[in-house]
């Protein structure tokens, strides 16, 4: 049942970076401020407004001066991020400035942590600023220590184990990318430190994760910031069902194949489907879809794989043509709903955060196949720390053979190791929806976030920034 107030409790404006993985999370935190009587607006990019629609969020333009077609327009990641920088201050200025002398004057900017100049906006204006992080409390502990001077990089191979404050002992499989090869992606590694600088500015952090799944990582970085942790942000209907046909994020830059997938998966008995996704990002290597179609042929199971439009050229066609017999190829599929269906009874993924907080939300036990970055730290967690799946092991070329994988598959789908699996699956979606239902930790965290709205815009604070001179 959704919550109603009469009460204006204040007005926040969400800022994402303009990628399906993190419009996703922030959109989802929009819904749950407005089902808590707050006025919520999405401020996002031309390219990407007219993807989204979601009843109760108000949607707002913004530029990152490149209104055609967004990042693929620009040259390089720096080019990109400068040019969101100048033209998106301006812009987010311009939506802040729209409703400064209307009934609901903004009082807090929730901004995307990629995005860190929207801090100096909402300062400007003497409003609330507040981060949000999309990735984990364990990455942005890892990150927030090279950021300081606690952690040097390089990391190398003698030098392991690695040990962070409130983490498990890592090994050198288990860091992110950047960690171990940092001039590979200078640009990426440049905007993940670049999310720390004005954190204490920030009148609130916030992280995706909850309490039970990652306090003690959370209590390893409080020294350094201090986050309130707010996850899983999955739509309502699979969590605590509290915002009225909450099924899906609202936002989609692809157009869903929801009904074929549906329609196939009705026709399969239950937990006999392998359903595989790599993400919107993800681009697998030739060799590494094939020797994942034979694997899929060999085990023998029934499966549901999302092959981009753009990646399907890669399959060879009469791998792909005899996998047919078992399979379903589509190039996009609504990935919550496919995850919820009784058919489904394991989750092939690259370990983005995303869709690790989908399979744990959902109970879906996991094969983690991670290509690079933070989801080579996230796959540890689902082996060895929340032992919900397992991590399929690359070869010396960084290949998973079909062996490997088929094995994977045969542990998390049959015999004594699937039983646990499973029950620890269904251990954390019970988890997830007790923290994030009325009375949970995130329930509380988000819930202590508009009080003190509420009580500013009660005191006129909302309205200080009516004043503020440029």
């Amino acid at each position: 049942m959704e919550n109603h107030h009469n009460e204006y409790r204040g007005h926040v404006v969400v800022l994402p970076y303009p990628s399906q993985g993190h419009i996703n999370p922030l959109l989802q935190f929009a819904k749950r401020l407005a089902s808590k009587g707050v006025k919520a607006t999405l401020a996002t990019t031309s390219y990407t407004v007219n993807s989204i629609c979601v009843p109760n969020v108000g949607i707002e333009p913004i530029s990152d001066g490149f209104d055609q077609a967004g990042f693929a327009q620009a040259t390089d990641e720096d080019t990109f991020l400068q040019s969101f920088k100048t033209n998106g201050s301006r812009t987010l200025s311009q939506v802040l400035d729209k409703y400064q002398n209307s009934d609901f004057p903004v009082n807090c900017v929730v901004y995307d942590s990629f995005l860190p100049w929207a801090l100096d906006v909402a300062k400007k204006r003497r409003i609330y600023g507040a981060s949000f992080f999309t990735n984990s409390a364990t990455v942005c502990s890892i990150f927030c220590r090279i950021h300081h001077g606690l952690l040097s990089l390089p990391c190398k191979l003698e030098d392991m184990p690695l040990f962070v404050p409130g983490l498990p002992p890592l090994n050198f499989p288990d860091l992110p990318t950047f960690l171990k090869k940092p001039d590979s992606y200078p640009a990426y590694l440049k905007m993940k430190l670049n999310q720390f600088p004005d954190l204490d500015r920030a009148d609130w952090v916030f992280v995706n994760t909850f309490e039970a799944l990652e306090g003690q990582a959370a209590n390893g970085l409080s020294k350094l910031f201090s986050g309130k942790l707010i996850g899983p942000m999955v739509p309502s209907a699979y969590l605590d069902g509290q915002i009225t046909g909450d099924r899906g994020y609202g936002a989609s830059l692809w157009k869903p194949l929801g009904e074929e997938c549906t329609k196939w998966l009705e026709a399969k008995p239950p937990k006999s489907v392998v359903y595989v996704s790599f993400g919107s990002m993800v681009s697998l290597t030739e060799k590494q879809m094939e020797e994942l179609a034979m694997g899929l042929k060999e085990s023998g199971v029934h499966f549901l794989w999302v092959v981009r439009e753009s990646e399907r050229s890669k399959l060879p066609k009469e791998i792909s043509d005899s996998a047919k017999e078992k399979g379903l190829f589509v190039t996009w599929c609504n990935q919550l709903e496919a995850l919820a269906h009784e058919a489904i009874g394991c989750f092939v993924t690259h370990c983005g955060w995303n869709s690790i907080l989908e399979g744990l939300s959902l109970g879906v036990p996991m094969v983690a196949v991670p290509q690079w970055t933070d989801q080579l730290t996230n796959a540890k967690f689902v082996e060895e720390i929340w032992e919900v799946g397992v991590r399929a092991k690359e070869d010396e070329q960084g290949v998973v053979r079909k062996e490997e994988f088929v094995g994977c598959l045969k542990k998390v789908m049959e015999g004594e190791r699937s039983q646990e699996i499973r029950k620890n699956s269904s251990m954390w979606r019970e988890l997830a929806k007790k923290e994030f239902s009325e009375g949970g930790s995130s329930d509380k965290n988000i819930t202590g976030f508009v009080e003190h709205l509420r009580l500013a815009n009660k005191k006129g604070e909302a309205k200080q920034f009516l004043n503020a001179t440029d």
